[in-house]
């Protein structure tokens, strides 16, 4: 996950390293394969998902079942609440969560629209902090944990758009673009010079790339000391709040809310 000082780069173990823990790395892989498309899984769905072997996947579900992560009835397997506690752990190790989190429900109390804070996941973001408005944009229910294509979010684009320039090349080099509506941009270099603009601005708006109707705008948040916490953003539905509303009179509140978030990360 992207939480830096901007220009120091983190040095992360390749695969093949000694210190390198393939089996804790492919413990966590089988956690993550349930997602909202795959609450409860066979074995053989779960191999599937994560690449492995039956063999393999059955004794690292086995293993977190043990743990307690993990039950079982019959042949399908499901994540337990105790896997919360590894966000918990995170949430508690944070102290400036809290801080964003207060902002980002003061920026819902003057705009009335749903605001989040999301990290850079490698591909996708992964939402930390949110604060939902009464109404619902998307299909799928958003909230901490909560992963999107990182390519095709306004918070996604400003985080990658931050990254040094090696990082955001290898980036690039990986990403696979789709076309989830007639408005998503499929090109590399078109998606680069996006990314190049984006950071010139400092923030980023998306709009119907991902889902149509759905809005977006972001801008990157600092603590006091120079460190990406990750992007705030607010979301919102294309047929009631402008792309001129949304530079005009929303930037400025969520600009104001980093500034306040950085005041008060030291």
């Amino acid at each position: 996950m992207v939480m830096r000082k901007l220009g120091m780069s983190e040095e992360k173990l390749s695969p093949d390293h000694r210190d390198y823990v393939g089996a804790l790395a492919s413990g966590l892989d089988v956690i993550m394969s349930f997602d909202p498309q795959h609450k409860e899984m066979t074995l053989s769905e779960v191999a599937e998902q994560t690449g492995m072997d039956r063999a393999k996947a059955r004794r690292f579900l086995l293993t977190l079942h043990a743990l307690g992560y993990i039950k079982r009835e019959g042949r399908k397997f499901m994540l337990t609440p105790k896997v919360l506690s590894l966000s918990y752990a995170y949430n508690v190790s944070n102290d400036h969560l809290k801080v964003v989190e207060h902002y980002l429900h003061d920026i819902t109390a003057r705009l009335g629209e749903s605001s989040s804070l999301a990290v850079l996941d490698n591909q996708d973001i992964m939402y930390v902090v949110r604060s939902p408005a009464a109404h619902r944009l998307m299909s799928i229910t958003l909230s901490a944990g909560t992963r999107l294509p990182a390519a095709y979010t306004s918070m996604g684009r400003m985080l990658v758009a931050k990254l040094p320039t090696d990082e955001q090349n290898e980036w690039l080099n990986n990403i696979s673009l789709n076309a989830y509506t007639q408005h998503s941009i499929t090109d590399k270099l078109v998606l680069e010079h996006e990314l190049s603009r984006v950071n010139e601005q400092n923030y980023c708006v998306v709009d119907q790339e991902l889902d149509l109707g759905l809005r977006s705008l972001a801008v990157p948040a600092f603590t006091f000391d120079g460190t990406l916490l990750g992007a705030i953003n607010l979301s919102t539905n294309a047929s009631r709040v402008s792309h001129q509303t949304l530079i005009e009179e929303c930037l400025p509140v969520l600009q104001d809310a980093a500034e306040q978030i950085r005041l008060h990360t030291k």
